[in-house]
């Protein structure tokens, strides 16, 4: 005889009620078992399966009932049990199952009166919301370590060198080293304090523009610069602080080992649908096989922010954007961000 599921029984007639509310469960349970919005997953997936009472519980043992509950005795007795043995408990009246996260017991899942094929179902459920949440949530952290390590690159060397050229100047050129500490104050404004997780291309112009004038006054006359913008990509939204690393590397390894004096130029430009900003210099260049490897994480130190800043861009906008990189030993180096000039969810 083939047991059938009040859901399946649902979702033969029509199937679209159903996983729509199961998917409401799933969001809600996106914060885990002990999120705000537990309770109103606990009263869909009583409905969804049709349970006259349906509990859940995280290792806390903060329990949420929805409808009917047991007895609390019997409660305390299941959950105690699977709480220890973290295998399914069955008390008269009352299923409890573990709820296994990734392989680690995150909760346990109460059913009264419900046949035990319907409770493995809810608890399948309710463990594969859990396991998505865990892995967004990881994505997320992961996308904050990498900001993290961006702003961590700024270069010692080059504060110390902005800071010492500024204060030659207090005494000979006071207006001058005034504009410069107000450009230096705005460069760790930007590249330090918490923002959101977008911004504007404009701003992060203004960004490079501001960082480029401490590096003409530090470089002098060995650092030349262009930088153009078309008005149309102005407004575009860009995750954070993904322009500014180009230019640094450009400067760091391009125009900084070289005697003679070197020239970036940063444009950024609409083509069709899309957003182009290209980084170029005309300074030592580098194997494209070294640059590659670079691009992918596995070059050596000065290359970090290329690999981040790539990672960054295509798991915002996918595989058909994010960096690429034109180089040549002696020929100079021209790095290109590609990116949609819009896209549902990304806002400034």
């Amino acid at each position: 005889m083939t047991t059938r599921l009040p859901w399946r029984s649902a979702a033969s007639a029509d199937p679209v009620p159903v996983l729509a509310a199961a998917q409401r469960v799933a969001d809600d349970l996106m914060d885990g078992l002990a999120g705000p919005r537990t309770r109103h997953a606990a009263h869909g997936l009583r409905r969804l399966f049709g349970v006259p009472g349906l509990g859940l519980t995280d290792l806390s043992g903060s329990l949420i009932w929805s409808g009917r509950p047991a007895a609390d005795d019997v409660v305390i007795s299941a959950l105690d049990e699977v709480l220890h043995s973290e295998t399914p408990v069955s008390e008269p009246g009352l299923l409890a199952l573990p709820l296994h996260v990734h392989d680690e017991l995150a909760g346990v899942l109460l059913v009264t009166e419900g046949k035990t094929a319907v409770a493995r179902q809810a608890a399948e459920l309710v463990v594969h919301a859990l396991e998505r949440g865990r892995l967004e949530a990881s994505a997320e952290q992961a996308a904050e370590a990498e900001l993290r390590a961006l702003r961590a690159e700024i270069s010692p060397h080059f504060v110390y060198n902005a800071l010492t050229v500024i204060s030659s100047l207090v005494r000979s050129d006071p207006d001058r080293a005034r504009d410069l500490m107000l450009d230096f104050a705005e460069y760790t404004r930007y590249s330090l304090a918490r923002h959101g997780e977008y911004t504007m291309v404009a701003e992060e112009f203004r960004a490079i523009e501001t960082y480029l004038a401490l590096q003409r006054a530090v470089l002098g006359e060995r650092l030349r610069v262009q930088v153009r913008v078309a008005p149309e990509v102005l407004a575009v939204a860009v995750p954070y602080l993904v322009l500014e690393p180009l230019v640094e590397n450009a400067i760091r390894h391009g125009i900084e080992p070289r005697s003679e004096a070197g020239f970036i130029q940063v444009q950024g430009m609409a083509e069709g649908n899309d957003c182009v900003i290209s980084v170029e210099d005309d300074g030592l260049g580098m194997d494209p096989a070294r640059a590659a490897a670079i691009l992918a994480g596995r070059g050596d130190d000065g290359g970090v922010g290329l690999a981040n800043v790539d990672r960054r861009l295509r798991s915002v906008y996918g595989p058909w954007y994010g960096l690429t990189v034109e180089t040549e030993v002696g020929a100079g180096t021209r790095v290109v961000v590609r990116v949609p000039r819009f896209q549902p969810g990304v806002l400034p």
